[in-house]
């Protein structure tokens, strides 16, 4: 991810896709914006729990959320000059989502989802790497953080089978 300097304030009001992709304002964060906008998504989870209700509702609002997301991400990437911009955080926002939905409602293990996904998001593993260098549009920014949330359930549950399921018997 480009190493730049947020945009200022006005800035998201400039197009609705801004507003969006930069995680209302979320992504203006001064220093690691990713982990604000990862921040945003996990204090906002319960919001769409009480409003969505269902996990199929939560399923469908996530998908339209990440084609809404390349649109929104494609476009406010090409404003900051930078596809990847430090302040659009909409790519951290809409999968973090999509690992809480995978992960028990405790604040324990949300924490370690939460730790797993910066880690996999940071380290960009094969083939979230692919996505960061290659893929240089819109899609290639929401679906790095994508694989990065797929490595994040994966890793939650080896947790679970490994080393929870044989302690708890």
């Amino acid at each position: 991810m480009a190493k730049t300097s947020a945009p200022p304030f006005k800035f998201l009001f400039h197009h609705p896709a801004h507003l969006l992709a930069c995680g209302f304002g979320s992504g203006l964060a001064p220093f690691a914006p990713g982990t604000f906008g990862t921040a945003f998504a996990w204090l906002t989870f319960p919001l769409l729990q009480s409003y969505l209700g269902s996990d199929p509702g939560i399923g469908i609002f996530l998908v339209l959320a990440f084609v809404i997301g390349v649109s929104a991400c494609q476009i406010t990437g090409r404003s900051l000059g930078v596809i990847d911009h430090g302040s659009i955080v909409w790519d951290e926002i809409v999968p973090f989502w999509t690992v809480l939905l995978f992960t028990p409602d405790t604040f324990l293990w949300q924490a370690a989802a939460f730790a797993a996904f910066r880690f996999y998001d940071i380290v960009k593993p094969y083939p979230a790497s692919y996505f960061d260098q290659q893929v240089k549009n819109g899609f290639g920014v929401m679906m790095d953080d994508v694989v990065a949330a797929a490595y994040s359930v994966l890793t939650l549950a080896v947790i679970k089978a490994a080393v929870l399921d044989p302690l708890l018997g």
